[in-house]
């Protein structure tokens, strides 16, 4: 039992947090430089650590960039305000995405400009040959590992991490939580302690400042696990920060007040 929850456990997070790094934060919004070599490194990191559930950062980056441009409009790849149910959002996400992945959608360039892109290796890493590759090791470990049925049902959520994540974020984070920022759409902070999502839960604070490295940080509590590790990547010079002032919700205010 120790072995699948501690296999599962780290899946999430590893496949997380490439998914928030280098798709998020480095493919759609450029928050910080790297190298093309160090680029490549990491195409093949999320591809390892993603495994079965393997986004193209091209496809990803062109999408989220659409995302934010016609948040909770008919255009919105992916909006509850006009799906209605996670699952019509999430098949609706999907063919967009593919679309983009596969270069069968056009799409204005100002949505293309600068996202990584390595298509011998994205097409590889995007495979049947690639997933029932990964697939076959996740089944291979629960077949070695899981004692316990109820174990199995971990499983299939192995086969589609990154989807839940983003649905989590795309879903439930544009209808429940609480708001730092009026914005122009229905983001929202979706969790006050963000333990779960590695800072991609603090939406409406991303929405409001897209390009930030740190997704929390406007209150005591908005810590952002993946932005610490920007920083000490940033530190030992595998990537480059861009300079941002780091202002508080509070000071903010004072601000406006002012």
């Amino acid at each position: 039992m120790e072995v699948i929850l501690t296999f599962f456990v780290a899946h999430w997070y590893l496949s997380l947090f490439f998914q928030t790094f280098f798709l998020h934060r480095y493919a759609s919004h450029a928050a910080f430089t790297m190298s093309k070599g160090m680029e490549k490194v990491f195409f093949v990191l999320t591809w390892i650590f993603q495994g079965s559930n393997y986004l193209s950062p091209y496809g990803y980056g062109v999408m989220h960039r659409m995302h934010h441009a016609y948040a909770d409009t008919p255009n919105d790849p992916h909006s509850p305000k006009y799906d209605e149910s996670i699952w019509k959002m999430m098949w609706k996400t999907k063919t967009i995405y593919s679309a983009i992945a596969n270069r069968k959608m056009d799409v204005d360039p100002r949505f293309t400009t600068g996202v990584p892109e390595w298509d011998p290796f994205d097409k590889f890493a995007r495979s049947w040959v690639s997933r029932v590759f990964w697939g076959a090791i996740y089944v291979f470990i629960y077949w070695q590992y899981a004692d316990v049925w109820w174990l199995w049902l971990l499983l299939p959520m192995q086969f589609a991490l990154s989807p839940i994540h983003g649905a989590i974020i795309n879903w439930f984070a544009h209808k429940y939580g609480y708001v730092n920022f009026k914005v122009g759409d229905t983001s929202k902070n979706f969790l006050p302690f963000d333990f779960l999502m590695m800072g991609e839960s603090y939406h409406n604070n991303h929405h409001k400042h897209g390009n930030r490295a740190n997704f929390g940080g406007f209150r005591w509590h908005e810590i952002d696990p993946t932005y610490i590790v920007i920083k000490v990547l940033n530190a030992v010079g595998v990537i480059k920060l861009k300079a941002q002032k780091q202002v508080s919700l509070n000071e903010q205010e004072k601000r406006k007040a002012a």
